[in-house]
């Protein structure tokens, strides 16, 4: 058996720990990492970054910063879409299946078959790997929420980052943006700056609120710092100290430029020295796969026509849709745009695909190899209701793919979107010769 094979055996023994009840709560993890060593205590300084949409493109932008600017970092995200190596990032490189796999072995042992949740494990193992390895800097993003998030056991971070907020996971957070917010702020921790994007009202007073309640210092777009485009392909930032500017980053759409504030902003209160270059350079090589991704190699990819584009968006709530429709406004508008959708039945399908509607050519429904996946004929019920005029059900995405092709009378953009589950088995399906 390969170290590969391995590692997958362990991740799927410790899967079947996770506790028959789910109570949100860091009891298990604060029990596990002190049977550990206490890992969390020894790792590089932490960036710590929470929100619905968004933490992820700024963890990948702080990430390509700091690396320009000469620091080692270390990163830690989720979901993978291929690999689970993926979600561990050890000095600019995958951690090493050999370690991943001593890693979990040890973190198996130490359990002892105690109900364990798959992130509180995956995030022990984490903090274990970057404890053991020098860097300057750990970029930490939250899984769910924040408050009872299993990444929420560091006690004394750099700086709390908090991305946009907008409903989602409501069976877990709760059932308004107030509740929402108040979970995500909860990352925020006594004398620690807090950065955050512009909020809606309702979040934002929750976020207020809870910054004066902890004592956290509040850095607010808008007010405490700014993102502007004073010009095609350039941004100009303004924060406390200092006046930064760079080009567009490499990730499309205008929410991203709000995201490379939001990381900058971070990188500010760090007072780590960070050279106008270092952005520069950062800014042009920014690496956030199946996020507004162009597909341009691969199986897919060669079944287009000439002049046809291929895309693939792992975004799945409402907030998301309206940035792919953004998106689709600003700078897709000079072809018709065709979804390719899969999503997980756990998702508000109206709410992401509503703002979609007016914008595409056409909708073809697709299955995702998992047991909470909307059925393609149920994901195009939703799809009408949401306003899609006569949307179509395939049984995979390059059936889908080919008939839209079938049909296409002038040049098209296709993106497969809906869920990052989906974008993981394309961008797997993808790399197949």
């Amino acid at each position: 058996m390969t170290v590969s094979n391995n590692v997958d055996a362990a991740l799927e023994r410790l899967t079947h720990l996770f506790p028959k009840i789910i109570d949100l709560s860091l009891d298990r993890m604060h029990r596990l990492l002190a049977d550990l060593g206490h890992p969390e205590q020894r790792m590089p300084p932490v960036i710590h970054v929470a929100g619905t949409n968004g933490k992820g493109s700024t963890v990948a932008t702080m990430r390509a910063v700091l690396e320009a600017s000469g620091y080692k970092v270390h990163v830690y995200t989720s979901p993978h879409l291929v690999r689970f190596n993926e979600r561990i990032r050890l000095v600019g490189d995958l951690i090493d299946e050999a370690l991943l796999l001593a890693l979990l072995e040890k973190v198996e042992e130490v359990n002892a078959g105690r109900p364990i949740t798959f992130f509180e494990v995956t995030t022990a193992v984490a903090f274990m790997a970057f404890a053991r390895v020098p860097a300057d800097v750990t970029l930490l993003e939250v899984g769910l929420g924040g408050r009872f998030d299993a990444t929420n056991v560091v006690a004394s971070p750099l700086v709390t980052v908090l991305a946009s907020i907008s409903m989602d996971h409501m069976q877990y957070l709760g059932d308004t943006l107030a509740a929402i917010a108040g979970e995500k702020a909860a990352i925020m921790k006594p004398g620690v700056p807090c950065v955050s994007v512009a909020q809606q009202p309702e979040a934002l007073a929750v976020v207020e609120q809870y910054s004066r309640a902890v004592g956290a210092p509040l850095k607010l777009q808008d007010r405490d710092w700014r993102i502007s485009n004073p010009r095609e392909g350039s941004l100009s930032f303004e924060g406390e100290g200092v006046k930064w500017s760079a080009p567009t980053p490499s990730l499309p759409g205008r929410h991203q430029h709000d995201n490379a504030g939001l990381a900058l902003a971070a990188l500010e209160q760090t007072r780590l020295p960070i050279p106008a270059f270092a952005i520069k350079s950062g800014f042009r090589n920014i690496e956030w796969p199946a996020r507004a991704q162009r597909l341009m190699e691969g199986p897919l990819a060669r079944l287009l026509p000439v002049g046809w584009e291929l895309w693939l968006d792992g975004g799945h709530n409402a907030g998301a849709g309206h940035v792919i429709a953004a998106l689709a406004d600003e700078q897709w508008s000079d072809a018709p745009l065709h979804l390719i959708c899969g999503m997980l039945s756990t998702k508000a399908a109206v709410d992401y695909l509503r703002p979609l509607a007016r914008r595409a050519a056409s909708f073809t429904a697709v299955p995702i190899h998992n047991d909470m996946a909307y059925k393609p004929n149920d994901l195009a019920t939703a799809a009408v209701a949401a306003g899609f005029a006569a949307p179509d059900a395939a049984d995979s995405s390059e059936r889908a793919l080919r008939a839209i092709i079938a049909n296409g009378k002038t040049r098209s953009r296709v993106l497969i979107c809906g869920s990052l589950y989906l974008a993981g088995e394309v961008l797997k399906d993808n790399a197949r010769a």
